[in-house]
């Protein structure tokens, strides 16, 4: 390593899914810093207390040499800087870099001669030395690749994901020169059992950052388009897919919503960048197209149902299950839910959502909407399982009387029930 094992320094930008895991584990061999703007964020975090659900409370408790704090000056001693910011998009689905711009200029305040810094916030390729590092310079007055170095190692968290931990995923690396690169290198080895790889530069380890979520988006669009055609066929899309797995190079993939801060937002910043280079992305943005109708696809097959039951749809009663983006998780930033529920109300449907995975109080604050309990759904005239929480699992027979009336409809988004359960009850079932 560049630097004595004992004289790093480590400073974590953003402490949340990638920043808070990367924290504990630095700190279990180094000197860190874990820095946040949030301050609501950082004294839970100092109370053992992680919203996301990525570490548990007796990990924090045990990670002691944490430093965790919202002050600049907490990490002015720092020698290597870690930014884990989000990297969203704007209403006009184009890169919104102002979280990461931020925190370069935070860093860049505090930066001193021979400093690293190393991004691992997703971004198209070149951001980080065409976007990053000039702020980095401007605010430190320091010399890029002579005064201070940078380094870029992609996070590849999974939120909700207990058996594909960052110590268990293999881990890109890469730097501004050879001897930076290295260093990088050397030092996510200490911590990723997976292991590293280590890339010829920044730029190729952004773009295949950028290329993982692009090529799921796709293949996700490949199968929801899939099943808008088997739909219109009135054929089962799980029986379908279930018979074509069985031939060993069948890719598994399933049908929809693709929603969260990764798979509905990276493709994006490369269908930015590639048209910034003077090229048309002609099938990513197909994809795209694909993917965010599916909500709206989904909010009118209910209508559909609902009407084959005779029941109006407005005024109809819809209780909706799940508004995080994905199973088992917490989060629902661009949760595509929500075009089920914009959808639905634009029929003038009575609508409930529930999602005990969430905090009510925080969607009731981004999203303006109130949450309930699943024991305060009843007598509905339908029901959507967006989300595949686990606990969706395991209703039982008095479950679904008492939360869905007699002639009422169940939508499997997620085709997480055996269709059978339900034949000969008076429910209508429908799954994509």
């Amino acid at each position: 390593m560049k630097k004595n094992k004992y004289e790093i320094k480590i400073a974590i930008i953003g402490l949340g899914y990638v920043g808070l895991p990367l924290a504990v584990e630095f700190c279990k061999k180094f000197s860190v810093v874990g820095f946040d703007l949030n301050e609501k964020r950082i004294d839970e975090l100092n109370n053992n207390y992680d919203r996301t659900n990525e570490v548990e409370e007796n990990v924090l408790i045990k990670s002691k040499s944490l430093i965790i704090s919202s002050e600049v000056e907490s990490i002015i001693d720092a020698n290597v800087y870690i930014v884990t910011v989000p990297t969203p998009i704007d209403a006009n689905k184009k890169p919104n870099l102002n979280p990461l711009k931020l925190a370069s200029k935070t860093v860049g305040g505090v930066l001193a001669v021979n400093d690293i810094v190393i991004y691992e916030s997703t971004v198209f390729p070149n951001c980080t030395e065409e976007i990053c590092v000039p702020i980095l310079v401007k605010y430190s007055k320091l010399k890029y690749n002579e005064e201070f170095f940078c380094g870029y190692s992609p996070e590849r968290i999974n939120p909700g994901d207990k058996e594909h931990t960052l110590t268990k995923i293999k881990k890109i690396t890469s730097g501004s020169d050879k001897k930076t690169a290295q260093f990088v290198d050397e030092l996510y080895d200490c911590i990723i059992e997976a292991g590293t790889l280590k890339v010829s530069s920044i730029a190729v380890a952004e773009a295949a950052k950028v290329i993982e979520n692009t090529q799921r988006d796709v293949n996700i669009a490949l199968v929801n388009e899939l099943a808008l055609i088997f739909n219109k066929m009135d054929l089962d899309s799980k029986e379908i897919f279930d018979a074509a797995s069985t031939k060993w190079n069948f890719i598994p993939f399933r049908p929809g919503l693709v929603g969260g801060h990764c798979i509905g937002v990276d493709p994006y910043y490369l269908t930015y960048k590639a048209k910034d280079v003077g090229y048309d992305p002609k099938i990513i943005l197909a994809g795209r197209r694909i993917n965010d109708a599916m909500g709206n696809f989904i909010a009118d097959s209910t209508i559909q149902e609902l009407v084959k039951q005779g029941i109006h749809p407005k005024g109809a009663k819809v209780a909706i299950f799940g508004i995080s983006f994905k199973e088992n998780c917490p989060d629902f930033r661009n949760t595509k839910v929500l075009s089920i529920i914009d959808q639905l109300r634009y029929y003038k449907c009575k609508i409930v959502i529930s999602d005990h995975r969430v905090d009510s109080m925080t969607v009731k604050e981004k999203l303006g909407l109130d949450l309930c309990r699943l024991t305060e759904v009843k007598n509905q005239n339908a029901i959507i399982v967006a989300v595949s929480h686990k606990e969706y699992y395991n209703f039982k027979q008095n479950d679904w009387k008492r939360m869905l009336q007699s002639g009422g409809v169940i939508i499997d988004v997620k085709s997480i029930y055996d269709k059978d359960t339900f034949a000969n009850k008076n429910i209508r079932y429908w799954r994509l």
